[in-house]
């Protein structure tokens, strides 16, 4: 019997084991699901067909080297960080490989030698990126097909939470990994092209420069800036394109709020805080404040971002409980953005019946016959729980399916990849649409790059 081995028992996994699971009885296969803490990898397998835990340190060679040998396909859903050290014992004992991870530097040094090897290492086949690579490249072969020249591509993702579960002023709650979201946008710029002019947003303004997306049955969204939105161009074959944009959905309100914490610099994340571990919600606050012997923290900071005392912001500011002096930090040595994420997780962490959602949407400008047309893609996943999130279905299934489609050799190119391939992309939306992840297109005018500020120059 062949196996699967999954390393790494983390959030996402849920859905995926479940997914394998009903897929070993009929292909035959098991499944080792592997951690570094075995309670976590016997909690992920709950008791599904064909399943067993087993514990190892991906540090210790011996042991990962064992385990990977006896293995058919390897799955790795560790972060990102530790895909490398995974990827060389592959390599080595002749192993194909699938993550969700961005394809780094390392992994794709690696591509002549996987290839040579006659490997597969796909990466990149999550959500996002995963889904968003896929549902992208599936409609630009498709206008290439028809003839049609791509002139704009945007693309937004974006986790949030389901209507159904909306409680708090925010409309956020944690779906995925916390940290990712304090310290989105850091460490470069927002770098774009808009009707042929390259356009740059740097963190500090990164969100108070957003768009407005609107979804049919779902409302209205805003986006701001991916890091760089230029990184596909070559993969998705968009050197000439005129507008490339890539933003993360948040509904509306959100950025302008969040756009507070950077400005006092609480997602900082470069230096440690003196006494953090005994310092209180309040005191943190209070330390990004001026001093003054008479007015209070709220009236400071009120003062010091010109925040009106009836503007939502402030009740947004209020419903974090930011300026208890009961609460402390809790954490030895914290940066800004290590205290800023345990002060909004405890208050935007999931309750065990809420529903998450996740939210796509692609706009594809191209000119056909002389005329300028547009596509828009949308796809909404709604979640069952705190388990089964419709983060844990939309990275779990892709990577499922990836994982049994080279398994079964349906897809046997060689090499280090990203799922934009019609070998790849079309029996995995395929399967997906199967299973409720579906994208609805609506045909409209060519609006050319309508983010906020218009189409000028």
């Amino acid at each position: 019997m062949k196996q699967i081995l999954l390393i790494g028992a983390g959030k996402s996994t849920a859905v995926l084991i479940r997914y394998l699971s009903e897929k070993s009885l009929e292909e035959n296969f098991k499944i080792i699901v592997a951690d570094k803490e075995l309670a976590a990898a016997e909690k992920a397998i709950q008791n599904h067909q064909n399943c067993s835990a087993v514990q190892f340190d991906i540090f210790k060679p011996e042991a990962l080297e064992k385990h990977i040998a006896s293995a058919a396909i390897v799955i790795s859903m560790l972060p990102a960080r530790f895909h490398i050290k995974i990827a060389k014992a592959c390599l080595k004992l002749k192993k194909n490989l699938v993550t969700a991870s961005y394809i780094s530097a390392e992994m794709k040094a690696l591509n002549a030698e996987v290839k040579k090897a006659g490997l597969i290492f796909m990466n990149e086949v999550g959500v996002d990126p995963g889904i968003d690579h896929m549902s992208a490249m599936q409609v630009i072969d498709r206008i290439r097909d028809d003839g049609g020249k791509m002139i704009m591509f945007e693309s937004f993702c974006g986790g949030l939470i389901a209507p159904e579960s909306d409680t708090n002023l925010w409309n956020y709650k944690f779906t995925w990994n916390p940290r990712n979201v304090v310290v989105a946008g850091q460490g470069g710029v927002a770098e774009f092209i808009q009707e042929g002019k390259y356009k740059y947003i740097p963190y500090h303004r990164l969100f108070r420069r957003t768009e407005f997306l609107d979804i049919e049955n779902y409302g209205r969204f805003e986006a701001y800036a991916n890091r760089n939105s230029l990184d596909y161009r070559e993969a998705y074959g968009l050197d000439d394109v005129l507008t490339l944009y890539r933003g993360t959905i948040r509904r509306v309100g959100f950025s302008r709020a969040w756009n507070m914490f950077v400005q006092l610099g609480m997602t900082d994340d470069s230096f440690k805080m003196q006494n953090s571990e005994n310092m209180t919600y309040r005191e943190f606050v209070n330390s990004f404040l001026p001093y003054s012997p008479t007015d209070s923290v709220e009236l400071k900071l009120r003062h010091n971002l010109k925040i009106d005392q009836d503007d939502i912001i402030w009740e947004k500011l209020l419903d974090l409980d930011l300026f208890n002096p009961k609460k402390t930090i809790g954490i030895k040595d914290a940066t800004p953005a290590q205290a800023l994420q345990k002060i909004l997780e405890e208050q935007w962490k999931l309750s065990s019946e809420d529903k998450d959602m996740l939210v796509m949407y692609h706009k594809f400008g191209y000119e056909l016959d002389g005329d300028k047309k547009q596509i828009d893609a949308t796809m909404v996943c709604i979640g069952k729980n705190q388990t089964e999130t419709a983060m844990a279905k939309t990275v779990g299934l892709t990577v499922g399916i990836a994982t049994i489609k080279i398994l079964k050799k349906e897809i046997t190119t060689p090499g280090v990849h990203l799922p934009i391939s019609r070998e790849v992309y079309k029996p995995i939306l395929k399967e997906l649409q199967q299973n409720g992840i579906i994208f609805k297109e609506k045909q409209t005018n060519y609006l050319g790059y309508n983010a906020i500020g218009g189409v000028s120059n």
